[in-house]
């Protein structure tokens, strides 16, 4: 196999690794640093460290003007909106039923990659779709019937933020992919960075002052984790894999994290249910029947 697939296919385990470690950073720390303010401050670190990246790299940064829809898109569907649904719902729900949720991300972008690039579903993607939502049913029934945890609208609630911040995702990379055939990964993700982040003010502004004078040790150690390890080098990661893969090669590997997720889990307390199991595995055996079929553009 060639050195610099390799390469790609490390960065992108990495990424879904990190990823995976983020569900549970926001479960441990969620009651002292409320879920909103923690996507904030996530990336109150990361963009400045995202800008100096991007400015050491000696390249023109700014994006022309016409791009400036696209870019709010991106930092709406990649950070802001992303995670105020995203760590609600961890919140919410538990860190390994976030996780398994989330990766219907990879569906959604099959459906708007049909419904906006035009790309025909075959069997195997409609086979893979039914099979996961399937899945994501089995998966709340499953941890409706754990009796460890305390099983109301709001764990139902949860869990369709999460389904939301799915969406998003899903939105983020169409429209990332579709910017990264003019511009590079880094330029897209600092821009996707800084207008998430400006969109993020108004929202955390009225509260945040009382709640960063109450934020502990391990506190900061979660929002320094989520901004560098989850936000620079898995973001940087993700983008590198995507400009070399297709979309639906790079989505592939977003399975994984539900998986490293779930291994995660064990040491926060939180265990799996049969049922859950099951629904898990019909959702990714789902997504990879999904990414499996060929893109066909009508």
């Amino acid at each position: 196999m060639d050195k610099k697939i390799i390469i790609v296919y490390a960065l992108l385990v990495f990424a879904s690794l990190s990823w995976a470690g983020s569900f549970i950073a926001v479960r441990v720390v969620y009651q002292e640093v409320p879920p909103v303010i923690l996507g904030f401050l996530r990336f109150a670190v990361a963009t400045p460290l995202m800008l100096l990246v991007a400015g050491l790299r000696k390249k023109p940064f700014l994006l022309p003007k016409k791009e400036i829809p696209r870019l709010i898109i991106l930092g709406l569907t990649g950070v802001t909106l992303l995670y105020i649904f995203q760590f609600l719902g961890i919140a919410y729900t538990t860190a390994s039923t976030a996780a398994v949720l989330i990766n219907t991300n990879v569906l959604f972008i099959a459906l708007f990659s049909a419904m906006f690039l035009h790309e025909r579903f075959n069997w195997k993607k409609t086979l893979g779709i039914l099979l996961s939502f399937t899945g994501v049913i089995l998966v709340v029934i499953g941890q409706m019937n754990n009796e460890a945890l305390n099983i109301d609208t709001t764990f139902l609630l949860g869990c369709g933020l999460v389904i939301c911040s799915a969406m998003c995702w899903a939105v983020y990379t169409i429209v990332g992919k579709q910017l990264l055939k003019t511009y590079d990964s880094v330029t897209i993700t600092t821009h996707a960075f800084l207008f998430g982040t400006v969109l993020y003010i108004p929202v955390v502004l009225p509260s945040i002052g009382s709640v960063l004078s109450e934020i502990s040790s391990i506190g900061w150690i979660a929002i320094v984790y989520l901004g560098v390890v989850c936000s620079i080098f898995a973001y940087i990661a993700w983008y590198y894999a995507l400009s070399r893969f297709e979309a639906a090669q790079s989505a592939v590997f977003l399975n994984l994290i539900p998986l490293f997720t779930i291994l995660l889990s064990f040491f926060i307390g939180e265990y799996p249910t049969a049922i859950f199991i099951l629904g898990a595995v019909f959702i990714m055996y789902g997504v990879y029947l999904t990414q499996k079929s060929r893109v066909k553009k009508t």
